[in-house]
């Protein structure tokens, strides 16, 4: 096969096993002309980027990192695909990329092996060459190209070196006829397959014949339920052909690793050598104190500790988020100052400028988390993490791959969700992504400060040592562990049940992070997050201020006040300073006065009355039931809500001493008998402890998942578990608080 004219633009798709340096690589090739999505029907992620060499326009497509061509499930699926030309939306590519590990050719030349048979001109990058290098491995490159009968590049990507070269050969296959595929396995296998490829191509005249190869060789019943969806006749001769192949000494599926690692050892016979004493590296030296269980853990915490400190520090994250949050401010009072009141100033200011800053606020923690975990991922301490939580999370049915988007979501549930792409297996994927929003994220913390503050007493214990207020905050914290442990391990046993997968992380050698490579990586998450959140939180935001806003009858709630109104404004010409500032700050209040009764009168409150019933339970009243209501696309929204509706304004926050002493004499209505009270408190801070409050955070779980299935199932299964943990915890401590 040889590529098509040169004036047509070449796509070239890059493979490679896990740890290879692929996307660096990709990274150094296309600069930032990238981008990055999903591919549809499915959450494999697939990255774009181009270059041009010679005048010549390169498309590059980054697959996921891979050990073989082996499609076992959907991810494995699409990189197959994509390398046949099947892939909806994809141009088949002219060529195949594959980066190889220079330090373990003998594992990284099986897929080489793979991708040779599906008849693509194929290059072949040796990546890591310093790294096998430190080991005392020493490849003969050229010798290396003549075995494959490939162009071998010598590269080293997170240097960038290479990368010319590799430009041009990429740019010189254009010249040269592909290399004919050449198939290890036996004579008997590969007559199977053909008479398994003539029938195939009865039904489907367009299957490749690797698609048959890999249907004989799936013992699984993956790829044969994708392709056939089950015809008995067929099934029925790939079992008998198996049975007829093992009878003549070659086993399914052992057959394929016997054939290929077979040529392995052939191509590589005098091309690889080492020393004869194996180097003890700087990276083993370091695994020797990492992956120990004690020090290694110290140092964990440590990691874990800084990052979290600046993730959540007022010195960095926090000045950010008061300037995002000033910014939008000035922009609110730009709207404000010039136009008049009514409905499309409200909708500018508390549905628009809200909403968007809403999502930007927690920009700076987003970025800062992902630039400490690019940082870590590209160094290799993220692999050592992972190894030393999987005896943990071992426990409940999970590996140590659910760590780091389990340990991102305590920021934000979003970014951990989309951490979830790491765990190739896809139902240790799912339930990470299911249990992701029990971890308690920053937009929690609103409303833990303001109840903690306003109810539980300020008392210390062991010398002043540990505080009430932050035990009872701590617990918050734990609650949304232990649920989450609970809940995946209820998964586990019921609707997504399986063997627990044992735990395989190849460990990479340690590396200077490629500085260009984090950030790149810190800004394309981040962009993800203001994408994917920004629009729907915006979007829902926008509908709640309309729940709120609707039906406006404003006469009536001015009324009450309309002479006093009348009457201040009049003594407000004549006032001297100090009368002046009084006749304001009650002006001030007459308008709270009135934008509580607006709101009590809105579908939002008509709402709150309506499942007053549900809520009472807990210790609610109607107006913690609205404010729960609102705060549907985002937690945080319940403390402003709170503020209108005890005429205190929109503008009250988590710090506000008048919320604080309001809600403390908030009274239950024709008594004398107060709303809030410890147990009450309680129950609200359980209650969003172990809600899905978030709907940015559901309409990620529906992009990763590709269905509305499983964001309806999180909303459900946390709502029930967020009533029922306040129900009890309301219940209980009345029990001990109230009697």
């Amino acid at each position: 096969m040889s590529v098509d004219a040169p004036a047509q633009t070449l796509t070239v798709a890059l493979v490679g096993n896990p740890n290879t340096g692929k996307s660096t690589l990709f990274n150094g090739l296309s600069g930032i002309r990238q981008k990055t999505g999903n591919y549809p029907g499915v959450t494999v992620e697939k990255k774009h980027g181009t270059f041009n060499h010679h005048r010549q326009k390169v498309n590059l497509i980054d697959l996921p990192g891979t050990y073989s061509l082996a499609p076992r499930s959907p991810d494995e699926m699409v990189t197959v695909d994509v390398l046949l030309g099947r892939q909806a939306n994809e141009i088949k590519p002219n060529a195949v990329l594959v980066i190889v590990d220079a330090s373990n050719l003998e594992r990284n030349l099986y897929i080489v092996s793979q991708v040779k048979e599906l008849g693509l001109p194929t290059i072949v990058a040796l990546n890591m060459g310093d790294i096998a290098a430190d080991r005392g491995i020493t490849v003969d490159a050229a010798k290396l190209q003549e075995r494959l009968g490939l162009p071998v590049v010598v590269t080293q990507a997170n240097r960038r070196g290479g990368l010319e070269q590799l430009r041009e050969t990429i740019i010189s296959l254009l010249e040269k006829p592909a290399t004919a595929a050449d198939s290890p396995f036996p004579a008997e296998f590969r007559e199977k397959v053909d008479q398994l490829h003539a029938q195939l191509g009865k039904v489907s005249p367009d299957t490749p014949r690797y698609l048959a190869e890999r249907l004989l060789l799936d013992t699984t019943g993956y790829l044969e339920k994708e392709m056939l969806g089950g015809g008995q006749d067929l099934h029925n001769w790939i079992v008998e052909a198996r049975q007829s192949l093992a009878q003549h000494g070659q086993p399914i599926p052992a057959i394929e690793a016997i054939s290929r690692y077979k040529w392995v050892q052939q191509v590589l016979e005098g091309v690889v050598t080492r020393e004869a004493n194996r180097r003890v590296t700087l990276s083993d030296r370091i695994d020797k104190v990492l992956t120990n269980r004690i020090a290694g853990t110290v140092f964990f915490v440590v990691i874990m500790t800084l990052m979290f400190q600046a993730v959540f520090s007022d010195l960095v994250a926090g000045n950010l988020m008061d300037g995002i949050e000033w910014i939008f401010e000035q922009v609110a009072g730009v709207v404000d100052a010039n136009l008049a009141d009514g409905a499309l100033k409200s909708l500018l200011i508390d549905g628009v400028i809200a909403g968007v800053g809403g999502v930007l606020v927690f920009l700076p923690q987003i970025c800062i988390l992902f630039f400490f975990i690019a940082i870590l991922e590209d160094c290799g301490y993220l692999a050592r993490a992972a190894y030393l939580m999987d005896r943990l999370f071992s426990k409940i049915g999970l590996s140590g791959k659910s760590f780091i988007p389990l340990l991102s979501s305590f920021a934000c549930a979003i970014p951990g969700i989309m951490a979830a792409r790491v765990i190739e297996n896809r139902r240790d994927r799912l339930i990470t992504i299911l249990v992701a929003p029990l971890m308690s994220c920053s937009a929690r913390m609103p409303v833990y400060i303001l109840l903690t503050a306003a109810f539980i007493p300020d008392e210390s214990y062991l010398f002043g040592l540990i505080s009430l207020q932050t035990l009872v905050m701590l617990s918050m914290y734990i609650l949304g562990i232990l649920a989450a442990v609970g809940v995946a391990f209820t998964l586990r046993k019921t609707i997504l049940p399986g063997e627990t997968p044992p735990f395989v992380m190849e460990l990479p050698s340690y590396k200077f992070p490629s500085i260009s490579g984090v950030l790149s990586v810190m800004v394309e998450k981040a962009w993800a997050f203001v994408r994917r959140a920004g629009t729907l939180i915006f979007a829902m935001t926008v509908i709640v201020w309309a729940l709120s806003y609707f039906p406006r009858d404003e006469k009536a709630a001015v009324a009450p006040f309309a002479d006093e109104v009348v009457q201040l404004n009049a003594d407000l010409e004549t006032a001297n300073e100090k009368e002046a500032i009084a006749i304001e700050e009650r002006l001030s209040e007459i308008q709270n006065e009135v934008d509580g009764e607006l709101l009590r009168h809105s579908f939002l409150g008509m709402a709150g009355h309506w499942i007053e019933p549900a809520v009472r339970p807990l210790g609610w009243d109607w107006r913690i039931g609205s404010a729960a209501i609102a705060s549907f696309p985002a937690r945080e929204v319940i403390i402003s809500t709170m503020g209108v509706l005890y005429n205190l304004g929109g503008d009250e926050d988590e710090e506000s001493q008048p919320l604080r002493e309001t809600i403390k004499s908030a009274k239950w209505a024709d008594t004398e008998e107060n709303v809030f009270n410890i147990p009450v408190a309680l129950s609200i801070m359980v209650f969003f402890a172990l809600c899905a409050q978030c709907a940015a955070t559901l309409a990620v779980i529906k992009r990763e998942t590709n269905s509305w299935r499983w964001p309806i199932f999180t909303f459900v299964y946390m709502t029930v578990l967020a009533y029922v943990g306040a129900l009890v915890t309301y219940q209980v401590s009345a029990l001990f608080l109230l009697n």
